[in-house]
């Protein structure tokens, strides 16, 4: 770059300088006046090629520097939220696992509860047909059904099917058949009454349990006659005839009471005969103790 040159006019006063001295003192004058110019000029330093890129780069720098201040600022907000994320999910974590052991727990709790219930809903129901089956009596024979106060569903020798107990009586000498009508008596003394089947179950387990005597001819009474009034055939509790085992044999002469042949098919045994034929019989009654309870034993 070329330097600038100002020019300044300088007046001068020669009145009382000689002639022969004015050419050079205005030579000196003009000299000092140049000389103190540029000297003013010099006051203003030229600024080379490098000192004026000096302001840029420190410009850079701060950018520079404020940008990795952000980034690191940045940078440790990240790392914050992360600590902090992580920590949030831990406590939702353990709150979970908290949750959960609870919710275990009160499952666990309800369980118990529903299978104390269901129990005591057992017991419950089991003492309501004891009670049941005792008020039947007019005197209750505790020594019989409970000895050593520990009672049982069934007197011995009696056989315990779902609620009931059955007793068949297996004599074997003609004096000790009896007739339909002194077989319920008999069975009557005993809290019981001649056996009312009412199920195939039922009518099958009675089959397992009589065996052949005498002849063809001869059976277990069960409680099934006809009556005299509607002439109909009724069980002993009053109830209808809603299944029906009967052979193809004809019956005989006045034949208005039932038997169940052991010789027979087992679906097809019932035989009508007269009631005044002596047989040997079936006697039913309820049980002592409800026979879904998981202990068919109790104390009293």
């Amino acid at each position: 770059m070329e330097e600038e040159l100002n020019y300044v006019a300088v007046a001068f006063r020669a009145d009382s300088i000689p002639a022969h001295e004015k050419l050079n003192d205005l030579e000196i004058i003009y000299d000092e006046v140049m000389t103190e110019k540029q000297q003013a000029w010099n006051t203003n330093p030229v600024i080379t090629g490098n000192e004026k890129r000096a302001p840029l780069f420190t410009l850079l720098h701060l950018v520079a520097a404020c940008l990795g201040v952000i980034c690191i600022s940045l940078v440790s907000a990240i790392i914050a939220l992360s600590i902090r994320f992580n920590t949030v999910l831990s406590e939702q974590h353990r709150e979970n696992i908290n949750l959960t052991t609870q919710n275990q727990q009160l499952w666990t709790e309800k369980t118990d509860l529903e299978r104390r219930t269901e129990e005591l809903t057992r017991e419950r129901d089991g003492l309501n047909w004891t009670v049941g089956v005792i008020l039947e009596y007019d005197n209750f024979p505790v020594n019989k059904h409970c000895p050593q106060r520990v009672c049982k569903p069934c007197l011995d020798g009696w056989v315990l099917f779902q609620s009931n107990c059955y007793l068949f009586l297996n004599f074997n000498y003609y004096n000790d058949w009896r007739i339909w009508q002194q077989s319920r008596d008999r069975c009557r003394e005993m809290h019981a009454d001649l056996v009312v089947i009412e199920s195939q179950e039922e009518q099958e387990f009675i089959n397992n349990h009589t065996t052949d005597y005498s002849d063809v001819k001869h059976g277990y009474w069960i409680g099934l006659r006809v009556e005299d009034v509607t002439d109909r055939w009724m069980w002993v509790d009053g109830s209808n005839v809603t299944v029906m085992y009967w052979t193809t044999q004809r019956g005989g002469h006045k034949a208005s009471c039932a038997l169940t042949l052991p010789h027979a098919e087992p679906l097809a045994n019932w035989q009508k005969t007269s009631c005044e034929m002596r047989n040997r019989w079936i006697c039913e009654t309820r049980a002592l103790i409800k026979p879904d309870e998981p202990n068919r034993f109790f104390n009293i």
